[in-house]
């Protein structure tokens, strides 16, 4: 036992005694050090600093390297630059190429699911993206501002799929609850001064209760169905009616064409008669001359072969012809003229 252990006389140890001048330049340059490293902060690009005196807003800094007063002023940064977001019926555990999410049960499932504006039950998650337009406002004029804004949120969302149907919030009206949530929910941010600015409202997802949805797939399938029997219904329609009603149309203008043709050519027979009148009131001879050989050049040449006999002949004098019925047609009109100049 003694071997191992040997007791050492402390009292022939001596401590160096450092001078006290020594001691408070120490502590004053530490001091010193300390309030400089508080006096200077950075500013990110994104954010603004928002700086306290003794717990009372004294200013807002921009981005860059700034000065405050140590242990008196306090910084507090917000980030006025980058879009936040509130989720509401999901959560994100791990954003990336393959997005986990938390599993949806307790608050996460109560607090997407609504009754809509015919008493049914629709499941509904949605995102608020937003920004902070005025970082005072934000820090100091509502307590516990994300809380207060997220409770607003959701009964905003939960007044707007309650005024309306079950079909509207599934199918054809996500578009016009978003922009409804979005306005009435910017509305309240400013009168309740929160210093928010929202961005969009996105319904990330709208689906009828798992118990309700195989019923709600085949309701579905027939509303889809009959969508799809009133559409081609519309195409032969489309393709049937206006090609009838042009039919119609160009029948209509065809018998107006023809009427309108009828009645100018009844016109100018009349005006032709009365012309032709007049001139044989002039001079009847002549006037019925003209007549009878107009007459005979129309209706000759559809009558085919033709006998002349002049009057007063004995016998029958043969025409050759020898060109058809062209020559033959000429001949006989000749044979006219000189006859109808003989009386």
């Amino acid at each position: 036992m003694d071997e191992q252990f040997r007791v050492v006389d402390v009292s022939k140890f001596k401590v160096p005694k450092i001078p006290w001048r020594t001691a408070a330049a120490g502590i004053a340059a530490l001091f010193v050090l300390v309030g400089l490293l508080g006096a200077v902060y950075q500013i990110e690009p994104e954010e603004v600093g928002v700086v306290l005196r003794f717990g009372k807003y004294v200013r807002t800094t921009e981005p860059g390297l700034h000065f405050k007063i140590p242990f008196a002023e306090d910084m507090l940064r917000v980030p006025v630059q980058r879009q936040l977001k509130q989720e509401f019926g999901f959560r994100t555990t791990d954003a990336g190429v393959r997005t986990e999410y938390a599993d949806r049960d307790g608050q996460l499932g109560e607090e997407s699911v609504m009754l809509t504006g015919d008493l049914n039950v629709a499941v509904v998650e949605w995102i608020v993206q937003y920004r902070v337009s005025d970082p005072y406002e934000y820090l100091f004029r509502v307590r516990g501002l994300e809380g207060t804004f997220r409770a607003m949120t959701e009964a905003v969302m939960r007044e707007t799929v309650g005024d309306r149907t079950v079909t509207e919030v599934v199918t054809v009206g996500r578009q016009e609850i978003e922009s409804a949530v979005e306005a009435r929910l910017q509305e309240m941010t400013n009168q309740y001064q929160m210093g928010i600015t929202i961005d969009q409202v996105v319904l990330q997802d709208v689906n009828p209760p798992d118990p309700v949805k195989p019923s709600w797939d085949e309701v579905s399938q027939a509303q889809q169905q009959r969508d799809q029997l009133i559409n081609v219904a519309l195409a032969e329609y489309n393709a049937v009616i206006p090609r009838a009603r042009g039919e119609a149309e160009q029948t209509i203008l065809q018998a107006e064409g023809y009427a309108l043709d009828r009645v100018n050519r009844a016109q100018g027979e009349a005006a032709r008669f009365a012309a032709v009148e007049t001139a044989y009131r002039q001079s009847p001879n002549i006037t019925r001359q003209r007549l009878y050989l107009e007459t005979m050049q129309r209706i000759l040449p559809q009558v085919g072969r033709k006998v002349f006999v002049a009057e007063g002949a004995t016998g029958v004098l043969p025409l050759l012809s020898l060109d058809g019925g062209a020559r033959a047609a000429t001949s006989a009109l000749t044979g006219a003229q000189a006859a109808g100049g003989g009386q």
